[in-house]
């Protein structure tokens, strides 16, 4: 019998995933019942815990001096803590009739099963690989963990080319091109769409393919990869296209991530359109009443559309853990959903996005009006105020916000929070432009852009009513 009554009268709690979602979840949790009540067993198939996957494009670029810097508490630091951390082990099945999982030490291949009362999943989210001819060749590389990211270095550190090609335009994409042209290296960014960064509407992100071409970058838009090419050695030599060959000595994919949930769903746990496991407010796995999931495994209620959506970001994770961790200790906490605030940079541009696209606005069946912007972050006659562009979407009919897209220099990406409070109070573009937000010209114009495309957006609802 494998239940805490069984044990005596403490509980047993298992984690998968040792990052961000599920060591938050453990420390929570053991903050709010000590080793007598809890015992807490996680499972890291990886090298590493806790650490900023954000980080990895900048330890690649050379930013970030550290690999250990990307680490906001090792496996020694969570077992200080009464948290049995078990690293390079993999959970390979949960068993659900019989509260249990089945984990491989990943060096030894030894398996073993775990009881456990309660469970967290936080196996978090998988490079998209394509399945493309020569698509797992040395030199090609997905980026996800440290163990990717020093994977990475150290072909960096091998190849004597100085060429590479970035397969996707999204954050990763982009911030990965940024990292290999600081690392000396002439890049090429192949891309399936329009524009890069397609968590912008196209006419944003034609801001962003300027700059990466200030950078030195080579853009290829409307481009699909269909396969990699290897040379004699059997490593990567150029990425293909249906028109043109790229030549390469690495290659990186950041074509995205999708929820790591085959485990989950082996177990016959509910996966939403998306992917990503299904929750209620509580973190709880819908129709299981002891087992929790957060981070980029799971997927979110968006705010603004009323729809769930994948969104993996490590901010999400890490309140995800703290809700889990949370109830799972006994109290009482919920996470109320997103609305898709996200900051990345190119260079010293900043690019910043909240809310709906205006494809997302659509697929939601919802009428908008758009209202775009030019202005500079600080007043125009302060020494080094820099221009910045501010899109903003608002439903027809009420005015109600609906997203913002920002694209400038120094100054610009934070102000999306602004847009982000907005969208979470539910506020109309016109309640906006009363917002008191501080000024002084070192630090805004007079009427800072986010209300200046308020009030515009505002005149525009008006004008459609």
């Amino acid at each position: 019998m494998s239940t805490g009554a069984a044990r005596g009268t403490r509980e047993r709690l298992v984690v998968v995933g040792g990052d961000a979602a599920g060591m938050s979840a453990a420390s929570q949790a053991r903050r709010l019942k000590g080793p007598d009540e809890l015992e807490i067993v996680a499972f890291e198939r990886g090298h590493f815990s806790s650490f900023s996957a954000c980080g990895i494009p900048y330890w690649v670029g050379g930013d970030v001096t550290e690999r250990d810097a990307l680490i906001a508490r090792t496996p020694e630091e969570h077992r200080a803590r009464d948290i049995d951390l078990r690293m390079r082990t993999e959970v390979t099945e949960i068993d659900l009739a019989g509260g249990r999982v089945r984990a491989r030490d990943v060096d030894s291949g030894a398996q073993s099963w775990t009881s456990y009362d309660k469970l967290v999943i936080g196996t978090g989210a998988r490079p998209i690989r394509p399945e493309l001819p020569g698509i797992d060749a040395p030199g090609v590389h997905g980026v996800q963990t440290l163990d990717d990211g020093q994977a990475l270095l150290d072909t960096l550190a091998r190849t004597r080319g100085r060429r590479a090609v970035v397969v996707g335009a999204g954050y990763i994409g982009v911030e990965m091109a940024e990292a290999l042209i600081n690392r000396g290296y002439e890049v090429t960014v192949v891309n399936r769409g329009r524009e890069p960064m397609s968590t912008l509407d196209p006419d944003m992100g034609r801001m962003v393919h300027e700059a990466m071409e200030g950078l030195g970058i080579t853009m290829v838009d409307d481009a699909e990869v269909t396969e990699v090419l290897t040379g004699d050695d059997g490593r990567v030599r150029a990425v293909a296209t249906r028109d043109a060959e790229f030549p390469a000595d690495v290659v990186v994919l950041g074509i995205g991530v999708r929820p790591e949930t085959r485990l989950a769903e082996a177990a016959g746990l509910p996966i939403g359109a998306h992917g990503g496991l299904l929750t209620d407010l509580a973190m709880r796995v819908r129709g299981h009443g002891n087992i929790w999931a957060g981070g980029d495994c799971v997927e979110v209620l968006d705010l603004v559309s009323g729809q769930e959506r994948h969104i993996p970001l490590g901010t999400h994770a890490n309140k995800h853990g703290q809700v889990v961790g949370t109830n799972v200790g006994g109290g009482y906490a919920t996470f109320p959903g997103v609305v898709g605030t996200a900051v990345s940079k190119v260079c010293d541009l900043e690019i910043a996005r909240t809310g709906l696209r205006e494809k997302d606005a659509r697929r939601a069946g919802l009428r908008f009006v758009t209202a775009t912007i030019e202005s500079t972050s600080r007043a125009g006659y302060y020494p080094d105020a820099s221009p910045m562009t501010v899109k903003m979407l608002a439903e027809r009919r009420t005015g109600r916000l609906l997203g913002v897209q920002i694209v400038g220099r120094e100054g610009a990406g934070k102000r999306v929070d602004i847009a982000a409070v907005a969208l979470t109070a539910g506020m109309t573009v016109e309640q906006m432009t009363a917002l008191d937000l501080g000024y002084a010209p070192p630090f805004s114009p007079v009427w800072d852009p986010v209300l200046v495309a308020a009030r515009k957006a505002a005149r525009e609802v008006e004008r459609q009513r």
